[in-house]
C-alpha cells in the first residue's frame, strides 16, 4: 500500500487498474479493504483509487489539532493532486457517500459523475447528533470490540451474520481495528458538518447514481428516495436482501448497477 503526505499526515491509498480514474470512498468506522469485491471487478476497465480516510486504516490523524469533516475531503482531493488526476468518478458509502458530497462542494468541476450508497444528506436531529458525541466518548474509554459485536446486526442484514460469515467476520475485523480515536474523531467532525441536502445538492449537476439495500437500518430507503429527488440527473437502485453495506452482502448486483451506469454515463443523449 502506498502513501502520501497531505495535510501534515499521511494518506494510505492502492491504485489498481488502468483507464479513466474511480475513486472509492469508504464508511465508518472501516477502510479501503471494505471495497476489495469492487476493486477486482472495477479495475479491469477503471483506474480504482481507494484511500483510507484520515485516521483510518494505515492514515494517520494530525497531532493535537481538531478535525473538521470538511478536512477529510480536502485530504482525498490533495491526494489526487499528488497523483495528477484532475477529472475522476466518484462513490462513497455512508459516511464516505456525505464525504463525497463535501469533494464536490470543493471541487465541482473534477466531477464526472456521483456514486452515493447507503447515505443521506440532511443534517442529523438533535437525538442523533448527541448520539455522535456519546459514542465517540465511549468508544475513547471502552475500545472498539463491544461496539463492533453490536452494530454488525445493523452494518448488514441481520440474519448475514450467520449466512454470510466471511462478510460478517471481514465487516467485523474491520471495525476492529479502527483506532478508537480515528473513529471518535470522526464521530463528531461529521456532528458538525453542515446541511448537504440543502447547500450541496442544488448544486449537483453530474450524472448520480443512488444505491441503498432495501433493508438498511442506518440509512433506510426513504433516505436513498429523498437523495434521488433532490438530485437533477440521477438512478436509483435498491438491492434486494441488503443491509447497509450491500457492495459486501450481494458484490454482483452492487457492481452491475456501478457498471451499467458509468456506462450509460459514455452516452451523452441519455437520461436517467
Amino acid at each position: 500500500m502506498a502513501a502520501a503526505k497531505v495535510n501534515d499526515i499521511e494518506i494510505a491509498y492502492e491504485t489498481t487498474g488502468k483507464g479513466v480514474p474511480l475513486v472509492l470512498i469508504h464508511g465508518h468506522p472501516f477502510d479501503y479493504t471494505m471495497w476489495y469485491p469492487q476493486v477486482e471487478a472495477f479495475s479491469k476497465n477503471y483506474k480504482v483509487i481507494t484511500p483510507d480516510l484520515r485516521g483510518y486504516g494505515k492514515s494517520s490523524l494530525p497531532a493535537g489539532e481538531i478535525t473538521r469533516f470538511e478536512d477529510y475531503a480536502t485530504d482525498v482531493l490533495l491526494l489526487l493532486d499528488q497523483l495528477k488526476v484532475d477529472r475522476f468518478h466518484l462513490a462513497g458509502l455512508s459516511m464516505g457517500g456525505q464525504v463525497i458530497m463535501e469533494i464536490f462542494r470543493q471541487a465541482p468541476d473534477r466531477i464526472r459523475t456521483l456514486i452515493f450508497a447507503d447515505t443521506f444528506a440532511g443534517l442529523d436531529s438533535p437525538e442523533v447528533k448527541q448520539g455522535r458525541y456519546d459514542t465517540a466518548t465511549r468508544l475513547e474509554n471502552e475500545g472498539m470490540d463491544a461496539y463492533a459485536e453490536e452494530v454488525i446486526y445493523k452494518m448488514i442484514k441481520p440474519a448475514h451474520v450467520s449466512s454470510m460469515p466471511e462478510v460478517a467476520a471481514h465487516v467485523i475485523k474491520i471495525m476492529k481495528a479502527t483506532p478508537p480515536k480515528a473513529a471518535a474523531t470522526a464521530l463528531r467532525a461529521r456532528a458538525e458538518r453542515i446541511d448537504y441536502l440543502a447547500e450541496v445538492l442544488p448544486q449537483i449537476n453530474v450524472p448520480t447514481l443512488v444505491i441503498v439495500g432495501r433493508e438498511d437500518e442506518f440509512t433506510p430507503v426513504a433516505k436513498a428516495e429523498e437523495l434521488k429527488e433532490n438530485l437533477q440527473n440521477c438512478k436509483l437502485v435498491i438491492i434486494e436482501d441488503a443491509g447497509h453495506i450491500p457492495n459486501l452482502e450481494h458484490p454482483e448486483e452492487f457492481n452491475k448497477a456501478v457498471l451499467d451506469f458509468l456506462e450509460r454515463v459514455n452516452y451523452p443523449e441519455s437520461s436517467f
